[in-house]
């Protein structure tokens, strides 16, 4: 292992971008927030964007400020973000507009009108993949049915960190954990799933090479070099590029009786397996497989996460009224508990244009008491997804046949003590809190074994884990937990109920 190094870790996540100058000094990492911008959709007419431009603004600014600060050239720089949402560009490489977001309503119904064509569990034999109507599958498609003018002029299709890697150096590729996210890559096979593609009316030619992790794509281009200010080039890396598999890759000892839990605007849940599970038994547990950074699989559940609480807090803000997080969990622990639950990856949630309406209409069509106060509110999605994290994890210790001691926390959602005892107290395990930047962290460690800085992840993550102090949460012995999870899975089911919604408004239509 070589010494210092500082590679710059571009994190995107739904709601923020960040660009970190991560520092290794032969045995620690050490994180410096270079810059931190916002990042939401655009909403025009009835359509959702991602607004590309400015995302490049916050990454072009975030670089010129490391420049400053040190005046040094970083050794590497890697771009991770969410899945499943892409860039289209023509003959030229020009971007063919912005990028749809994955909340967009193109895609509502659009699985269940396709399902002639492939059926869910038949996509998921062939992708490993759980279908989502925000897939990348199903935003193509909705497409292909319009023949929409920006896919029919499409040469090339980049996944939105790809995109990003594309601007700083000029390869054209997709990295193998975002591919895995888009339900049109066969995991098992390791290959673009043409017959896919064709069963969908996707045109095949506009997906490029896919890469692994730790592939050097090229120098920075010489004229994005010279805007920033840099005396000289520097690789660009593709790292796990799904923000979650960087997440996982900063986990330490994540081994057979661990399970992960990524916690921030979506919660993902799962186990690292050595091939992707595509028995019966993970379809209808709702689980999906996705690629990890040493070319596993994670065998994993994607649940709607703090994005509820957060779209709450957006509503009062427009309303006059603002909370910060500590003061929503004060209220939320004064709060009474188990007063009411949602489910939350009921269809409700998706993308309603008033959360706290939204939260609200659940609980009166399931028959509960309907929490008004913000401190009500929070403390009922704070259980809510708890009790679905114990779900999870019980559906994972069937399906794979492990008992799963200790939860692994990562991600913004770790910062939230009120949240890391409420889930070891309902799940009945011990919470291992932390990193909070994990997703940036795993995205340096890459760049590190590419650069040979690291001789292995491993010894990476053994870094990690020097480098960081971790709180721990002992579960809570109290029996009530277990009567509240019974309540919980009730009232789950019954809003499951397929007669439930007849007859009744659709989540974007509450109080719009």
């Amino acid at each position: 292992m070589s010494a210092n190094a500082s590679f710059v870790a571009v994190d995107l996540g739904a709601s923020s971008g960040r660009v970190m100058d991560c520092r290794w000094d032969g045995a620690q990492f050490h994180l410096n927030e270079l810059h931190r911008f916002p990042n939401a959709g655009v909403r025009l007419g009835d359509s959702l964007f991602w607004d590309a431009l400015c995302i490049w603004s916050g990454i072009q600014t975030g670089l010129m400020k490391l420049r400053a600060v040190s005046g040094e050239t970083p050794a590497g720089i890697g771009v991770d973000a969410w899945g499943v949402d892409f860039a289209l560009l023509d003959e030229r490489d020009r971007l063919l507009g912005n990028p749809w977001h994955y909340r967009d309503a193109r895609t509502r119904g659009v699985p269940q009108k396709l399902g002639s064509a492939m059926s869910s569990h038949d996509l998921f034999r062939a992708t490993g993949v759980q279908t989502m109507e925000i897939n990348t599958a199903f935003q193509l498609a909705s497409m292909a049915v319009v023949q929409d003018c920006q896919l029919l002029g499409a040469r090339t299709l980049l996944m939105i960190p790809d995109f990003f890697q594309f601007l700083l150096c000029g390869e054209k590729s997709v990295e193998y954990t975002e591919a895995t996210t888009t339900e049109l890559y066969n995991l098992r096979a390791r290959r673009w799933s043409r017959e896919t593609m064709a069963a969908f009316g996707i045109p095949a030619h506009i997906f490029p090479e896919v890469v692994m992790p730790g592939t050097i794509l090229g120098d920075l281009r010489p004229g994005v070099q010279s805007d920033l200010g840099f005396a000289r080039g520097f690789p660009c890396i593709a790292v796990a590029s799904h923000d979650t598999a960087s997440a996982v890759a900063a986990i330490p000892d994540l081994d057979d009786s661990s399970v992960f839990l990524s916690s921030g605007t979506w919660s993902l849940i799962g186990v690292a397996v050595d091939e992707p599970d595509l028995s019966d038994e993970a379809f209808d547990g709702g689980f999906t497989n996705e690629g990890s950074v040493n070319g596993r699989a994670l065998l994993m559940k994607n649940l709607t996460g703090l994005w509820i609480l957060q779209e709450c807090a957006r509503v009062w803000e427009a309303a006059g009224r603002h909370y910060e997080w500590a003061e929503l969990e004060r209220q939320a622990a004064d709060a009474a508990p188990f007063a009411s639950f949602i489910d939350p990856s009921a269809k409700e949630f998706l993308s309603p244009a008033d959360m706290c309406a939204a939260v609200r209409f659940y609980s009166g069509q399931t028959n509960q008491g309907v929490p008004q106060a913000p401190g009500e509110m929070a403390r009922c999605i704070f259980e809510s997804l708890s009790f679905a994290y114990r779900e999870t994890i019980g559906d994972l210790e069937r399906i794979t046949g492990r008992k799963l001691g200790t939860i692994r926390l990562v991600g913004g959602g770790c910062l939230n003590r009120f949240l890391c005892q409420m889930t070891a107290d309902a799940c009945g395990r011990p919470v291992i809190a932390g990193p909070a930047e994990a997703a940036a962290l795993g995205n340096a460690l890459v760049q590190a074994v590419a650069t040979r800085h690291l001789g292995s992840v491993a010894q990476g993550q053994a870094a990690i884990k020097e480098s960081l102090e971790y709180r721990s949460f002992a579960p809570s012995k109290e029996p009530m937990w277990n009567e509240a999870f019974a309540k919980y899975q009730s009232i789950v089911a019954r809003g499951r109920e397929p007669d439930r919604m007849a007859g009744v408004a659709s989540p974007s239509q509450i109080n719009r």
